[in-house]
């Protein structure tokens, strides 16, 4: 997805009466306010993914340091990335973290906790087309590429190259389709091009474009009828920064300190 550099919107439109209602979800019904459920899409290393069949990642130790700055056990929901919200906005899920963008569509459905990671979009291509494609964005123009659904990596791919980028809920896929001819760039957040490029043994015969577009904003997300929440998270993410907590997990998975303590 920028889950960073994640994202766009699922496609649901809710009735105003029909939102309010869902205020009364589990957390606001559990007087002890017990286990948080917080959605997530596990395949985005290095913010979330699988590691030998646990939950791991930057945003997958973030949030749970959060849970535990304020108490609270998390219960992950796992689902695909373009249900996330809207599993969130039918009160399925407390919260959801996975990468998400904060972009202004967004914001006029749900709440954004302070941002927490700054992301940029980079190209993956095949080592063979790094000469043809080196300019990135201006020579990928027109071209098919491919993305992972849901994301603003899609929504950038689609502005290069309107009606030719072909979406996955895995970004694994995503890379497998380009190595197999089926796109000429694979667009997603620059620390996930990274961390597939550095780890994955199907990085081979890629390679990823030095250009960076399009620095964003990741935030958890939270829904607008749960104000207190929001208070609470944006607390816990100032104290695990004051506590040097924040730039730990941070220097953990991206292997540097944090330029700006973001």
């Amino acid at each position: 997805m920028s889950h960073f550099s994640r994202n766009l919107l699922g496609s649901v439109v809710l009735a105003g009466a029909a939102f309010m209602a869902q205020s009364s979800s589990a957390w606001a019904q559990d007087a002890n306010r017990g286990p948080l459920r917080v959605g997530t899409e596990s395949s985005y290393a290095p913010f979330e993914f699988t590691q030998d069949g646990k939950l791991v990642g930057f945003d997958i130790d973030l949030a749970e340091a959060v849970a535990q700055e304020l108490g609270y056990e998390i219960e992950w929901v796992q689902m695909p990335f373009d249900g996330l919200i809207p599993a969130m906005l039918t009160s399925q899920v407390d919260m959801a973290v996975a990468s998400f963008t904060v972009t202004e569509e967004r914001a006029k459905r749900v709440n954004f906790s302070a941002p927490y990671y700054r992301s940029g979009i980079t190209f993956v291509v095949r080592s063979s087309d790094a000469t043809k494609y080196q300019a990135g964005a201006d020579a990928l123009k027109g071209q098919q590429l491919c993305a992972q659904l849901g994301s603003v990596s899609a929504m950038k791919a689609e502005t290069l190259s309107p009606g030719k980028v072909t979406t996955f809920n895995d970004a694994y896929a995503g890379y497998l389709e380009l190595k197999q001819g089926g796109c000429e760039a694979m667009v997603n957040d620059r620390p996930v091009n990274q961390y597939f490029m550095k780890t994955s043994k199907g990085a081979e015969g890629l390679v990823e474009l030095t250009q960076v577009l399009d620095a964003e904003d990741m935030a958890m997300v939270i829904p607008k009828s749960n104000e207190e929440l929001l208070a609470q998270v944006n607390q816990a993410l100032e104290s695990l920064k004051a506590k040097g907590i924040y730039d730990e997990l941070y220097t953990k998975w991206f292997g540097e300190a944090p330029a700006d303590n973001k």
